[in-house]
C-alpha cells in the first residue's frame, strides 16, 4: 500500500492552475502556427497573428491567456492500492483550486447557487470533480479551466441508433455552425458518443484534453475526426468569426457502450485556448 499526503495533491493542483490559465500546450500552439499558414484572408490572418501574439505575451508576462480563465474541472485516477492521508482528497483538490487562483490573480467566476442565489463564491471554488478507482498505486489528476464563451455553445442530442454515422456528422457539424464567432475560434471540439445522456456530455468534455497529435486509437474513429474537421473548416468561420480558413484546430472523439435503443451524442465546444493539465503521483 503506497501512502499520499494530500497536501501533495493540494500543491500539484494549485501549481498547474497557474500554468494553464498562462500557457498554452505546445500541440495547440503548433495547430495555431498551422493555421496562420493556411490563412488567406488579410483579416483572418490577421486574428490568427494577434492570437499567436497573445499567446506569447502571456507566457512571457505571465498573465492568463484570456480575461475568463474559466470554471475547473478535474478527473481523479486513484489506484487502488493508495492510501490518502492527511486529510480528504476532495478537499485537498478545492485547496489547490483556491490557492491557484487567488495567489495568481485568476478571475473568480464562480457562484454559489445557479438561480436564486448567483451570488461568487470569490476564489473560483467549488470545482467540478469526477472520481474512477484504477489498478496499482498510480494517482492521475487531469484537470482543465474552461471559460463559458463557448461552454455555452455546447450541445446534447439523443440520436437515434438509425441515425448512424451521418446523424452524428450533422448534429457535431450544427454545433459547430450555429456556435459562429460566439466560441471564440478557432474551437477544439470534444465529441462524446455513447454512454447515458449525461455520461456523454463527460465523455465530450474528457475529449478535450487529448493532444491534438493523436488520433482516436480506432481508426473509424480517427476518419471520423478528420472528416468533421475537414467540414468544419470548410463552414468558413475562421479566426474570430472574420471567414477563415481555420474554424476548428482539431475535433476529438470519445466513445462508450450504449443501450440498444439509443445513440446519446455530446458536442463540447471550446475556444482556441483549451487549458489542460495533467498531474501524475
Amino acid at each position: 500500500m503506497r501512502t499520499i499526503s494530500v497536501s501533495e495533491v493540494t500543491e500539484a493542483v494549485r501549481k498547474a492552475c497557474g500554468e494553464m490559465a498562462f500557457f498554452y500546450s505546445t500541440d495547440i500552439l503548433e495547430r495555431m502556427e498551422e493555421g496562420l499558414k493556411n490563412e488567406r484572408g488579410e483579416r483572418s490572418r490577421a486574428a490568427m497573428d494577434m492570437l499567436l501574439q497573445n499567446a506569447a505575451i502571456a507566457r512571457e508576462e505571465q498573465i492568463p491567456i484570456c480575461q475568463d480563465t474559466g470554471l475547473v474541472t478535474v478527473w481523479i485516477h486513484a489506484g487502488q492500492e493508495i492510501s490518502f492521508t492527511d486529510g480528504s482528497l476532495k478537499e485537498a483538490v478545492q485547496e489547490g483550486v483556491r490557492r491557484g487562483y487567488e495567489e495568481n490573480f485568476l478571475r473568480a467566476s464562480v457562484v454559489k447557487d445557479p438561480l436564486y442565489e448567483r451570488v461568487n463564491t470569490r476564489d473560483n471554488t467549488p470545482a467540478v470533480i469526477y472520481c474512477d478507482i484504477t489498478e496499482g498505486d498510480r494517482l492521475v489528476i487531469e484537470l482543465t479551466a474552461k471559460g463559458f464563451g463557448s461552454e455555452n455553445m455546447s450541445r446534447q442530442k439523443m440520436l437515434k441508433p438509425s441515425e448512424g454515422e451521418q446523424g452524428v456528422k450533422d448534429f457535431v457539424l450544427e454545433t459547430i455552425r450555429l456556435a459562429g464567432p460566439n466560441a471564440c475560434p478557432p474551437m477544439i471540439v470534444g465529441v462524446g458518443l455513447g454512454g447515458t445522456f449525461d455520461y456523454s456530455t463527460v465523455l465530450a468534455k474528457h475529449a478535450l484534453l487529448r493532444d491534438l497529435s493523436q488520433p482516436n486509437p480506432d481508426e473509424r474513429y480517427a476518419k471520423l475526426e478528420e472528416e468533421l474537421k475537414e467540414a468544419a473548416n470548410q463552414l468558413m468561420i475562421g479566426p474570430m468569426g472574420l471567414h477563415g480558413n481555420t474554424t476548428v484546430l482539431g475535433i476529438r472523439i470519445e466513445t462508450a457502450p450504449t443501450h440498444i435503443a439509443g445513440m446519446p451524442c455530446a458536442v463540447n465546444i471550446c475556444c482556441h485556448a483549451c487549458r489542460h493539465r495533467e498531474i501524475r503521483l
